[in-house]
Formats: structure tokens, C-alpha cells, sequence
């Protein structure tokens, strides 16, 4: 089989946080590709995702399984392993989706780096079965972009002037802190899990319209006392509109190809690919 497409036997991928927002994007797209899905969310978003799976076994002839449960539980990411495998007989991707970002400080830190938890229990299963080529997870524009720093190299007796991201935003420290934790995890388990053949990246989102993004508004907006839509509002993309679901499965799709076979988390001299911005454009003003 081509990996990515529907040629031949099916693949299983699985999907967390897939009841909405980009995890529910890709999931449509991976779909439209051929893959056999596992989706996994929260208990109280069982019916979002009931339909969904729904939807996509009816238009598309892909068969799903449905999980819920939480990714901050081990136990709970493990069962969602054990039963996809059961369900397919097989995993080839895991595409680490959930997070949240209103949320309190312990949610967030548990959701979003603990629930990273999902690669090592997808390497443990690829590794078992001897094949399978994938892992990802949703790491943000705010893992490496924030107010940028010029910084100099020298290099090969010319000084190269390139910018240090790494710089954090403004009263988004904790989501900030998950999002550099899931690039950092992402580098480590590439180099990691290279032995074994498996590619391991991150995709960076920038500001997609999901419902987050709409319960992001609404609290700037209050927290500033202005009209709900204003923080919306206050970004600007040079190509005149924000980010959809779709464009991140768009890059999503492409990862888990054959065309994307020698990119992966660690920075070296031949590729250096450890995640990939999505959204060059944003923002150019507002408070992301």
C-alpha cells in the first residue's frame, strides 16, 4: 500500500480529540484517503463524535472505532491502543490531537503534556508488530513564535542572521510551557524511536478557527470588556483569512505518505524538520 492512500489492505490510524476542531478535520481527511480510524475523546463529547464516526463510515466506507476516555490517563491511552489494535489488527499512525486551552493550570499541564502519553504507547504497539510508520502531535505557533530575538551565526566565515523564536506569549505562560514541552517530547522521541524506523513530528497550528478559537474570543474579549468578536478581529493573515481544520489535515495528510518518509523530529544536517509552521502570516498584530 501506498501509506496515505486507500490502495490496498487498510491502515489504522488513531485520532485523539477528534469531536471537534482540527482533530475532527483530520479525521475527515484521512478518511476521504482510505484510512480506517480510531477516534478517541472525552465521555462528553460522545455524541459530537458518535455522529461524526457516523458520517464518515456512511460517506466514505471507513471503518471506525470509538473510545473515550481521557489523555491524561495512562491507563485510559493504553485501553485506547489495545482496543483499536483489537478493532484493526493493526496501527500505523497515532496523531495526538487533544488539548485545551481554557482550562486551570493542572488541566492544562496534564491534557496537553501528559497526554503525549498516547507516544509512547503507539511506539510500544508499532514496535510489536513490526510495522506502522507514524506518530504526531499538536504542538502551536505558540511553541516557538512569540516576540522574536535577532540573533547572529557565524557560519563558514559568514554571519547569517536568523530568529530565535523560542520567546514564549504573553499571558499564555502555562499553554505556552505545554506547547514547548510537546515539541521538546517530540524531538527526544524521534531520535528515540529512529532506530525503529518511526518518524515522529509535530504540526503547528496557527490561530484556526475551531470552537477553542471562539472560546479563546470570548474570554479576551472579557477579560478586556469589549464586544465578543473583538480579539478575533484583531488578527490580520496576508492571505486575508484565518486558518481552517483543513488546512492542518492538508498537512497532516502529506506526514503520514510515503512523501514524508525521512522527515522527522531530530534536527540534523541532512533534513531539519522537527515541526512545521502552518501559518507564516499570523499574526501581524493582536495579542497571540
Amino acid at each position: 500500500m501506498s501509506r496515505g492512500t486507500a490502495e490496498s489492505t487498510k491502515c489504522a490510524a488513531i485520532i485523539t480529540g477528534a469531536a471537534e476542531g482540527i482533530g475532527r478535520g483530520i479525521a475527515l481527511r484521512l478518511a476521504k484517503d482510505g484510512w480506517d480510524l480510531g477516534l478517541f475523546d472525552l465521555p462528553r463529547a460522545e455524541a459530537r463524535l458518535q455522529e461524526h464516526a457516523e458520517t464518515l463510515e456512511k460517506e466514505y466506507g471507513t471503518k471506525i472505532t470509538t473510545v473515550y476516555g481521557d489523555v491524561s490517563k495512562e491507563d485510559d491511552v493504553k485501553r485506547l491502543v489495545e482496543t483499536v489494535v483489537q478493532e484493526h489488527e493493526n496501527l500505523y499512525a497515532m496523531i495526538a490531537d487533544a488539548g485545551s486551552a481554557i482550562a486551570s493550570y493542572t488541566e492544562k499541564i496534564y491534557v496537553r503534556a501528559r497526554g503525549l502519553s498516547s507516544y509512547e504507547y503507539a511506539a510500544i504497539q508499532i514496535i510489536k508488530q513490526g510495522t506502522g510508520w507514524r506518530i504526531f502531535g499538536a504542538a502551536s505557533v505558540a511553541s516557538k513564535t512569540g516576540k522574536p530575538r535577532t540573533i547572529l551565526l557565524t557560519c563558514f566565515e559568514h554571519v547569517l542572521t536568523c530568529c530565535d523564536w523560542l520567546t514564549g506569549i504573553a499571558l499564555h505562560s502555562v499553554y505556552c510551557a505545554t506547547k514547548f514541552a510537546a515539541r521538546g517530547l517530540t524531538q527526544s522521541a524521534a531520535m528515540d524511536y529512529g532506530k525503529y524506523g518511526i518518524p515522529v513530528n509535530a504540526y503547528d497550528p496557527g490561530v484556526v478557527e475551531t470552537p477553542l478559537f471562539h472560546e479563546l474570543d470570548e474570554y479576551h474579549s472579557k477579560q478586556n470588556g469589549q464586544p465578543r468578536g473583538t480579539w478575533i478581529n484583531a488578527f490580520t493573515n496576508v492571505l486575508g483569512r484565518n486558518e481552517q481544520p483543513e488546512d492542518v489535515a492538508k498537512l497532516v495528510t502529506f506526514l503520514v505518505s510515503d512523501d514524508a518518509a525521512f522527515i522527522t523530529g531530530e534536527w540534523s544536517r541532512e533534513i531539519a524538520v522537527a515541526t512545521v509552521l502552518i501559518e507564516l502570516g499570523t499574526p501581524l498584530k493582536g495579542n497571540w
